[in-house]
């Protein structure tokens, strides 16, 4: 594939040893870890040449401020509707915000993304069709139609669980012991149910984190976004493997610390957890 289509068996017996392709398995597979551990990549690409570490690098900024506000996304929007739902428990918005979790979840993220672009930026002209634009800026305003699209993925499953234990909360008997001491109902809701129903929610968000970092990749190509997922995906089809197993690699770094991170908050949070740490 390097060599092209005509090259001859000289030049290709010439690129397996190069590669390494000639080794037994297990010492190439011994390489390939004493590259991980020593210089922190999976080797060098096959089409660029340069190492795996470097491509994604380049590529990391733009993919992980769009997880990041994916994620903030994804909870403001979550915490509003899951908050109107609870407060007006059996009324018609009740309804309706319980209904949007069961329709949403069986849209494909990359055909939200097609909806989305069509609606506000070919018909109202509110962001870009794709892209990044220039300064932060034009770069927040850019991705921030990308980041309501990978946050559509974990909207449903938040609203849900946010909505199940705000009601659990708002009907426990210390709640009801504020209201009776005449402390307001919006200083209830925010200060101790919200605080309280938040834990199980954001664990959710922790488990789930794989699928927003898998969604985002996704949906960098739908917005043509250069960031990790258009490098995922041109690596692909190139079939350049060290920079595939590369990105699979960092990626699983990243949901092992945001998982950690998604611990921390928690246990700040909630102070009982304060006294068994």
């Amino acid at each position: 594939m390097i060599l092209g289509e005509y090259s001859t068996p000289e030049a290709i017996a010439r690129m397996r040893h190069t590669l390494g392709l000639d080794l037994p398995l297990w010492e190439q597979f011994v390489r390939f870890v004493k590259t991980l551990f020593t210089q922190g990549d999976t080797g060098n690409s096959i089409i660029a040449g340069t190492s795996t570490r470097e491509l994604i690098a380049e590529r990391a900024p733009v993919t992980l401020l769009l997880i990041g506000m994916a994620c903030i996304a994804a909870i403001v929007i979550a915490l509003l509707l899951a908050t109107l739902a609870a407060t007006q428990k059996d009324k018609l918005l009740d309804h309706l915000i319980r209904i949007f979790p069961t329709v949403t979840l069986g849209m494909p993220i990359f055909w939200v993304g097609l909806l989305l672009i069509l609606v506000f930026s070919v018909r109202l002209r509110w962001f870009p069709v794709g892209g990044i634009g220039e300064g932060w800026a034009g770069t927040l305003h850019s991705l921030a139609l990308p980041a309501i699209t990978v946050a559509f993925s974990q909207i449903p499953t938040l609203i849900r669980s946010l909505r199940v234990q705000m009601l659990e909360v708002l009907e426990s008997d210390f709640v009801v012991t504020l209201k009776a001491a005449g402390i307001p109902g919006r200083v209830i809701l925010f200060k101790h149910v919200v605080r309280n129903a938040a834990l199980p929610t954001l664990m959710l968000l922790g488990v789930n984190i794989s699928y927003l970092i898998g969604g985002t990749l996704v949906v960098e190509q739908v917005f043509g976004i250069k960031g990790i997922g258009s490098l995922l995906f041109t690596s692909i089809s190139n079939r350049d493997f060290p920079v595939i197993q590369g990105i699979a690699l960092y990626c699983a770094i990243g949901v092992v610390i945001v998982s950690l991170l998604i611990e921390i908050l928690s246990w700040w949070l909630d102070p009982r957890t304060k006294g068994t740490s």
